[in-house]
This record gives C-alpha cells, structure tokens and sequence, in this order.
C-alpha cells in the first residue's frame, strides 16, 4: 500500500523553547517542521516547551506544508504528557524518538485512536537505535496496515553512531551501509524515508554534497537543524528538468493507444516498464506540488 506522494524535500528541527527560532519559521520555505520537545529541550525546560505547542501550531507558517512534533520517548516520565498535548493540538504527524520494535508504534497509535485523533495524524518514526535498526524490516511493515498511522522513517544518524562507536566520517563511509538498509525498509513499508541532519550548518558545500548522495541514494529528503540547510537539501531532493522531461515521455508513450494494456513497452532503445511509468508518475506530481 503506497501512499499519496508529498513533500518531504527538507525538514527543519526546531525547538520548542527556542523563540527566537520559532519566529523565524513563518519566512521559511521548508517543506516541513519538526517542533523538537525531546533532544533539543533541557529536562528543566521541558513543561515549559509542552506548553507553548497550542501558540506554535494554532499559528501555522502559509509556506510550511507540514508541522510535526517529536515527543520524548513513551517510555520517559515526559513522553504521556507531549503526546496529550501534542493531539490537543492537531499536528500533522507525531514523531516517535528511539523506536526499537513495532509494539513500539502500536502502542502510540493506540493512544492516539483512544484520544480520539483524527485518521490524519500520522506517526514518523526515529531509526537511531542498533535495536531499532535490527528490527526495522518489522517496524516499516506495519505500514502496509494505514491502521498502523506510519508515514515516515527518520534516520538519527547522531544517536546511531553515539550507540554504537562507529565513526561519523564526513563522508559517512561507515554509516553508508545502515543507511542503505533504511531506504530498503522504507521501500519495502511503502514509506517515505528522511536522511539524517549534518551538524556542520557553516560548510554548505559539504553540506550539499551530502544531500545529494542522500539523494542518490534513495532518500526522499534531509531533516536539517538551521534554515541555511533548506535551499541546498531542496535543490538536491528536486527533480532535474532532464528527469522531469524522462518522466514525461514515459507517460506519455504509455498513453499512446497501441500501448494500451502494455506492461513494458521499447523507448528510445530501452524497455520500459509499468513500475517505470508509476515512478514517473510520482515525479511529475512532486513537481506539481513543488511548482504551487
């Protein structure tokens, strides 16, 4: 089950004690926004965060397609209390910190089914833990259920390497391979899948070149943590006029009417497929959505 194509091209971390951060988002042109109550919110600071989410949200930025909020940990004597308060406040999605097993997401989807929140509230969920890696070909199946809520996976590349002592290289040579793994599972749950945040905001082109291997890899986007980071991670997560102008001649070819009913058909010299033709189709909508 795939679901519809949005875009998640760049998504901005944002604290919710950070005010002055927080005023910024409405001249912002990122696709989403995360308002971080866990990792970027000091414990002494945390109440204080949970309660400003009502101004934040019931303010949305015209620009920002999605506002989501990452919680702390179920599990943590904050997270019951950011959940409430996150449904209370009709986000776009939740996303879960430190997701290890399925239960882990079923729980949360229980809570929010019993809170009475809409079917729209969906839940992302944080690969970041070995466990979570372990396990994630379960977790990204669940999706395959829209009862389940799951909508997207984020890579926390930052705890994955705390966790397991591998070192983060600015290539990320070691890390390459659990983030291969991630576009994997997220494929396989029909999931979109965010690429993890680069914490050297100053060097763009670096940052740049990391995007775009994220890109070619198969990510859908980049979680960021400063607003220098959107227009480089929007640059790299958009389609090419080269592969729009692919796109389009695939589609087209498969309209034609001696193609009707076709599951692979000859194109300037190669074979064509169906999937092609979806994958195309998925392209020249972004591209839509990117134009409004």
């Amino acid at each position: 089950m795939m679901q519809a194509p949005r875009l998640r091209r760049s998504v901005l971390y944002v604290p919710a004690s950070n005010d002055k951060a927080l005023a910024k988002l409405a001249s912002l042109s990122c696709d989403a926004v995360v308002i971080d109550l866990e990792d970027a919110v000091a414990p002494s600071e945390k109440a204080a965060a949970r309660e400003k989410l009502a101004k934040i949200l019931g303010n949305r930025p015209a620009g920002v397609r999605e506002m989501v909020v990452r919680i702390n940990a179920l599990s943590s004597e904050w997270g019951a209390d950011d959940m409430a308060a996150a449904v209370a406040c009709r986000p776009d999605g939740i996303l879960l910190p430190k997701v290890e097993t399925p239960r882990d997401v079923l729980e949360a989807g229980d809570r929010l089914d019993k809170a009475g929140a809409p079917e729209t509230l969906r839940l992302w969920s944080m690969v970041e833990t070995p466990r979570g890696l372990m396990n994630l070909g379960a977790i990204a199946e669940l999706a395959r259920d829209a009862a389940s809520r799951l909508s997207c996976l984020v890579a926390g590349t930052n705890d994955l390497a705390a966790m397991t002592g591998v070192l983060a290289t600015p290539e990320r040579r070691y890390l390459r391979p659990w983030l291969m793994q991630m576009v994997l599972a997220a494929r396989a749950g029909g999931l979109d899948i965010l690429d993890g945040v680069s914490n050297d905001f100053r060097d763009l082109d670096a940052f740049a070149a990391e995007c775009g291997e994220g890109a070619a890899m198969g990510f859908d986007g980049k979680t960021l943590i400063h607003p220098a980071q959107i227009a480089p991670a929007e640059a790299a997560f958009s389609p090419s006029p080269a592969a729009l102008a692919e796109a389009e001649r695939i589609v087209a070819a498969f309209k034609l009417p001696e193609n009707a009913g076709k599951g692979a058909i000859g194109l300037d010299g190669r074979m064509v497929e169906l999937l092609h033709c979806a994958q195309a189709e998925t392209l020249l909508a972004k591209a839509a959505m990117i134009a409004k």
